[in-house]
This record gives C-alpha cells, sequence and structure tokens, in this order.
C-alpha cells in the first residue's frame, strides 16, 4: 500500500485520538484534516468512524480496574448492577436517535458554517457552566447517579450527532450542568464512550462493507494503533489536569477553532464534503 497513504492513516489516527475525549469534537478536527489531507472520500468516513476503536481501547485499558471489578460483582452486587444499568440506559438514546435521524444529519449538517457554529456555541456553553459549576455539584462519583441522571446525559449525548459539537464535551459539560462534578462528569463520559464507539464503528463497518477489501487491513490497523496510543497519552493526561483545572482552555481553543473553520472555507482553502 501506497506509503504516502499509511502516513495520511497515522496522522488521522493522532487527530482522533487526540481529540474524541477533549471536549473540542473530534468529527470537526477530523473533517478539516482530512480536508486538507486529501483524505475525505466516501472510504475515508467509513475509517474515520472505525478508528475510533483504537480510541476507546485505550479507555477501556485506563478503567480496567473498574470495568474489570463491575464484571466481577455483576450476579450479586447492587451497586455494579445500578451503573451497569446506567451505562446502557445513558446509550440508548444515541441509538435511538442514530437509527431514526443519522442519515439526515449527515446529508444536510456536515458543513463548514454548522461546523463553526457548533464550535464557538460550545465554547460559550464550556465558559457558562464552569462559571455556576462550584455551586451547584450534587453527584461526587458516578456511583452516586440514578438512573434518571444517566437518562438525561444520555439524552445530552444526542446533541453530538450534529458535527463539531463534540461526544465527550457534551456529555462532560451537560453532565456537569445537571449537577455532576467535573470528575463525575468526565469518568461518565468515558464509560458512556465504550459502547457508544464500540457501536458506532461495527455499524458503520457492517453498512459501508462494500466499500472495502482486505487491501484496506494495512490502512485500518496503522489509523487503529496511532488512534489507540495518542488516546492512551490524552486521557491520562486528562484525568491529572481535571484535577485541578478547568475546562475554561479548551472554551477559547473551540472558539478559535470556529473561526478557523469560518476562515478556511470562506477563503476556499479546503473543500468540505458533507
Amino acid at each position: 500500500m501506497d506509503v504516502v497513504l499509511l502516513a495520511k492513516a497515522a496522522v488521522m489516527g493522532v487527530v482522533e485520538g487526540l481529540t474524541e475525549f477533549l471536549p473540542i469534537s473530534s468529527t470537526g478536527h477530523l473533517i478539516l484534516a482530512g480536508a486538507l489531507l486529501g483524505f475525505d472520500d466516501e472510504k475515508a468516513k467509513v475509517f474515520d468512524i472505525a478508528i475510533q476503536t483504537g480510541a476507546i481501547l485505550a479507555v477501556i485499558i485506563v478503567y480496567w480496574q473498574k470495568i474489570r471489578s463491575t464484571i466481577v460483582a455483576l450476579p450479586t452486587q447492587r451497586q455494579a448492577q445500578r451503573f451497569t444499568l446506567n451505562v446502557a440506559i445513558g446509550f440508548a438514546p444515541a441509538v435511538l436517535f442514530g437509527l431514526l435521524l443519522g442519515k439526515a444529519i449527515k446529508a444536510h449538517l456536515f458543513t463548514p458554517g454548522v461546523v463553526a457554529t457548533t464550535f464557538i456555541l460550545g465554547g460559550l456553553v464550556i465558559l457558562w457552566a464552569e462559571r455556576r459549576q462550584q455551586s451547584s455539584v450534587r453527584i461526587e462519583d458516578v456511583d452516586q447517579m440514578s438512573a434518571l441522571d444517566a437518562v438525561k446525559v444520555g439524552l445530552v449525548q444526542c446533541l453530538a450527532m450534529i458535527p463539531g459539537t463534540s461526544r465527550s464535551g457534551a456529555t462532560i459539560i451537560g453532565g456537569m450542568l445537571l449537577g455532576l462534578s467535573r470528575k463525575a462528569a468526565t469518568d461518565f463520559s468515558f464509560y458512556l464512550a465504550i459502547p457508544t464507539l464500540i457501536g458506532a464503528g461495527v455499524y458503520m463497518l457492517f453498512k459501508e462493507r462494500a466499500l472495502l477489501s482486505l487491501q484496506d487491513l494495512p490502512l485500518f490497523g496503522v489509523g487503529l494503533l496511532f488512534s489507540f496510543l495518542s488516546a492512551w497519552v490524552c486521557v491520562r493526561w486528562l484525568l491529572r489536569y481535571i484535577s485541578s483545572h478547568s475546562f475554561t482552555p479548551f472554551a477559547w481553543y473551540r472558539i478559535a477553532f470556529g473561526l478557523l473553520v469560518l476562515l478556511t472555507s470562506s477563503m476556499g482553502w479546503v473543500e468540505w464534503h458533507g
């Protein structure tokens, strides 16, 4: 396979891994990076979704102790059962709305105007959420969440179907606005990502299997590897970061990136494809 193509796959994998779990929208970055690299055909869109599996593997490894203890305790302990049920409840809205609205959203909302707008609005929401966070926390740990809390975060996650919103941004900041601490909101966002991203990847690969062949294995393998490595570094860094910092810098980054998207599209520097 072409070395240049594999290098592009590696770059896209790094972009995915570094942006998937930060509140800055991996989709928006992948769209722009793909346009700049000329890696934005139909197969590339399948690639972008599939390499999320590499990123989610990093989450599973980082959170393995909690995941393993939950699996072991699931048959007998109520807390493990409630936690698992909450993740399932939070995941359900994404499945429902994804099946109902996914095709329409891809057809009409993957435009630079929409991406730029959601980047900027998301940044403003983060600034607002951080300003009110300290006085509104009622849940310090994910094990304190109720089924209703999980439903609410799951519904907020559906906003990430709009490109540029950010799945992690929607769930983390949405969770904070719903009364979760920064740590609890971040943890639940990661746990919720496991079924959400694996499900999206498997569904996309099955749906678009006609576009793929065995010759694509090196391409996808490189993307998965670099997505995993960069996500592993990013997740570990983020968990340390939130212990003593706010998400305010990401808000300003989102606003600046949204303006960049508007600039690149208006000047015709990159060609966007829906």
